[in-house]
């Protein structure tokens, strides 16, 4: 909701809202910050609507029972979800350009609109999280860019359907993979997606993407291992440190090849960055210039974040990690390098747990090795009528079933009080979940503690 109400305002809309986590005395310097800037803020009790020409956008987490929609009903306000406000701001632009895939879409989002800013092109940038790059002190949470209207920058999303609103002047595709909805339901999302893109970038790596691939009408192809993709890797050329990686990108077009240095580990990463070298080039940034311009890129709050490393080497990182596939980068990219894992992941919700939990499971215990611990809190749950009969316990019990360590502690607290006490030299501590700002104070905290 952030990037949106932020590209509102910066169009010259008067914004205002309300969120049941300032109601619940969560995340004060978040708000403090907000109003700050000039957005009214409001309890969520209804207060907030008093006339029938205001609009209210609400995301998906919002029931109609909530009394600021009970209120919007009374007064026959218009009411659009945040899909649909997105959507309206990104058809009307002069260029959609959109990122779409199970994981990756808000590193991809803000890489491509890196390259398209460094490059003059004065994107509106939409994205699902923090953009270091474009953090200023009147701006710490720079989830959106406010540029002109010409080229429209976001990321789409599958979970709720809300992708078949979305109609791409260039669609790009990262990977089809278990998450929201069935396999069956993403790839007639995905395909149809796909099919709506005047040029369509796919991961010529991911199978099930490509499977896709005769859905598009024009096609620019990008990935690391396979031979034939337009955007692609000198092989041998992947030169991986445990916080940057380089490689020659080679544009198959033309056979050039050119220096990319990364400052994000992990072949996922630079995967994301062919994904937005290609979304460029289809926009009409040369592969060269897009290649130079993402040295600058300094990457994403919450994604692979190094909140730091104590006198005594052990290391914290704060990470989105949230399904099979996130988690598995992330991992992959820790196992890399030398050192024992205590991964901590809080559950985004019961529903998606129920949804892919043997899968999490699978993951956490076969990216893992026998020194690593996986530990578990009880998902987060800030109201609602979810069920809530199957928990954690579940998921620790299929992680030990499949020859993993892994620890069920209800309280958050109590996981930090457990890292702390058991963390040794050497050690890389990462705190994974997603729909909770305060696990980023969480990793903070631990650090403090550590260090």
């Amino acid at each position: 909701m952030l990037p949106l109400a932020q590209i509102l305002r910066g169009r010259g809309c008067t914004v205002e809202g309300s969120d049941r986590s300032r109601d619940q005395g969560r995340m004060p310097d978040k708000f403090a910050a907000l109003e700050a800037q000039g957005f009214g803020l409001h309890p969520q009790d209804g207060s907030g609507i008093v006339s029938g020409e205001q609009i209210l956008i609400a995301s998906a987490a919002v029931e109609d029972s909530v009394p600021d929609a009970r209120r919007a009903r009374e007064l026959e306000c218009l009411r659009l979800t945040r899909a649909e406000l997105n959507s309206i701001l990104f058809n009307t632009s002069g260029a959609g350009l959109a990122v779409a895939g199970t994981s990756g879409k808000s590193t991809v989002t803000g890489m491509l609109g890196w390259i398209l800013h460094a490059c003059g092109r004065e994107p509106t940038i939409m994205n699902g999280a923090v953009m270091k790059n474009f953090v200023a002190p009147d701006r710490p949470y720079a989830s959106a860019v406010v540029g002109g209207q010409s080229l429209y920058v976001s990321e789409v999303d599958e979970s709720d359907g809300s992708i078949a609103l979305y109609r791409p002047a260039v669609g790009i595709l990262l990977n089809v993979s278990l998450d929201h909805k069935s396999m069956e339901e993403l790839r007639q999302l995905f395909g149809d997606y796909l099919s709506r893109s005047r040029i369509a970038v796919i991961n010529a790596d991911d199978p099930e993407a490509l499977a896709l691939l005769p859905l598009a009408k024009e096609v620019i192809t990008f990935g690391i291992a396979q031979e034939k993709a337009q955007i692609g890797v000198v092989a041998g050329s992947i030169a991986e440190g445990p916080m940057r990686q380089a490689a020659l990108v080679i544009d198959r077009h033309d056979g050039s090849e050119h220096a990319l240095t990364l400052n994000l580990p992990g072949r996922h990463n630079l995967s994301n960055a062919l994904a937005a070298i290609a979304g460029a080039a289809a926009a009409g940034i040369p592969v060269a210039k897009a290649v130079e311009a993402l040295a600058g890129f300094d990457g994403l709050a919450r994604r692979f974040d190094v909140i730091g490393t104590s006198p005594s080497g052990i290391t914290v990182i704060d990470d989105f990690g949230h399904n099979p596939e996130k988690c598995a980068a992330t991992l992959r990219t820790l196992k890399a390098h030398p050192g024992r894992v205590l991964a901590f992941f809080q559950p985004h919700g019961y529903g998606p747990l129920r949804q892919m939990g043997e899968e999490l499971a699978q993951t956490f215990a076969s990216e893992l090795d026998e020194q690593d611990r996986v530990f578990l809190c009880d998902p987060v749950y800030f109201g609602g009528t979810v069920d809530r009969s199957e928990g954690s316990e579940r998921i620790v019990a299929l992680v030990e079933q499949a020859g993993g360590h892994a620890e069920h502690i209800a309280e958050r607290s109590a996981v930090g009080d457990r890292l702390a006490q058991i963390a040794r030299p050497g050690d890389r501590i990462v705190i994974m979940g997603a729909r909770d700002d305060t696990l980023s104070a969480f990793a903070r905290d631990l650090f403090d503690r550590l260090a």
